[in-house]
């Protein structure tokens, strides 16, 4: 049986998987995408109810085409789902759903690509897997008293759907905070864990072009201050955006010390107390988790090792849509299409030597 072979193979069709194809297409390279879900932007409707970017409309767009909203407004998640979704018709990439990737495996000649609904060969694979690869959950919870019911924050969807009773939210990034507020409406709440920095509403309001310019072209790897940024947001995660600990404070959401262990069945704070709860919602972010390649692409961190995206190892080998692959905005939708440019560029490259 002969083997089916594509010149390239991009894993996964989020916003950075699109974005790698429309510069595929654009240099009318072989190639095509694959995804495990049903439809393209179902993994942002997967997530909570009432999300909304952080970004402005303005800076939500993949290349090629201008997200269509109002300046200024805050897309929902489905809005994005839905763009994501017409994005892909317009530009009619070849994607392949419902398909997942099951092991990248590198052979002699090319990569093995093995799915759900067989293999695939490549010269060249995109691994266009996102930020969000394995939500994390400390290893701790599991001596946690049965009777607590326990989900990630990628699993919550709004208040009605989690019991309510005393919540305890874990994890004081965006995401903690905002869910935290929402589920102070419908019972008690607490908020565990050191907020990250806040980047105040007005600067997005009022000076949100030169911020988004600030954070594109000058939080990179490329300068000092974007080292260590960067090395901040991948140990202790991005800013408080859109919400505040001054909101926590208005919803009267108690604000605890991190977690740091369990006794009796309950949750241990750093100051030594113990607190007493019916639910926890874990939004203490992913790990990444690229077991499925079958080859040490990865350094210390987990994280593949790269030069913005290209392996360093391994020819025709890329990553697209890492946090801070190059910049602070690498993993945003109206970031990733720089990443995804330089990505495809130095493919295209490789066959014009």
């Amino acid at each position: 049986m002969e083997k089916k072979h594509i010149k390239t193979v991009v894993i996964g069709a989020g916003q950075s998987g699109l974005a790698v194809a429309y510069y595929l297409k654009k240099n009318n390279e072989e190639f095509v995408l694959l995804d495990s879900r049903e439809n393209v932007g179902n993994s942002w409707r997967e997530r909570w109810d009432s999300l909304r970017l952080f970004t402005p409309s303005q800076y939500d767009g993949l290349p090629g085409f201008k997200y269509p909203a109002a300046r200024g407004t805050l897309p929902a998640k489905e809005e994005i789902a839905d763009y994501l979704s017409r994005y892909a018709k317009k530009f009619s990439l070849p994607i392949e759903l419902n398909t997942k990737v099951l092991e990248l495996n590198n052979t002699e000649d090319d990569y093995e690509i093995i799915t759900s609904k067989g293999k695939i060969y490549a010269n060249n694979v995109v691994v266009a897997t996102g930020t969000n690869p394995s939500p994390y959950i400390p290893s701790f919870a599991s001596e946690l008293n049965e009777n607590i019911v326990q989900i990630h924050s990628s699993k919550y969807k709004n208040p009605h759907s989690f019991p309510a009773s005393n919540t305890l939210v874990v994890g004081a990034g965006t995401s903690g905070v905002e869910i935290a507020v929402e589920l102070s409406k419908t019972r008690p709440t607490m908020l565990s864990g050191k907020p990250t920095p806040h980047i105040p509403d007005f600067i997005f309001r009022y000076f949100g072009r030169l911020y988004w310019l600030f954070a594109y072209y000058v939080l990179t790897v490329k300068t000092p201050i974007g080292r260590k940024v960067k090395s901040i947001v991948t140990t202790s995660g991005g800013p408080l955006i859109s919400v505040s600990m001054n909101e926590v404070k208005e919803a009267k959401v108690e604000q605890l010390p991190r977690l740091k262990g369990v006794e009796n069945g309950l949750p241990l704070l750093e100051n030594g107390h113990i607190v007493s709860v019916s639910s926890i919602i874990w939004a203490t972010g992913f790990k990444p988790d690229f077991s499925w390649i079958k080859f040490d692409v990865t350094g210390e961190n987990g994280w593949p090792k790269t030069n913005r995206g290209i392996a360093e190892e391994f020819e025709g080998l890329y990553f697209a849509g890492m946090i801070f692959q190059f910049g602070l905005t690498s993993g945003l939708v109206g970031g990733v299409g720089r990443d995804a440019a330089f990505v495809v560029n130095h493919l295209h490259k490789r066959y014009k030597k």
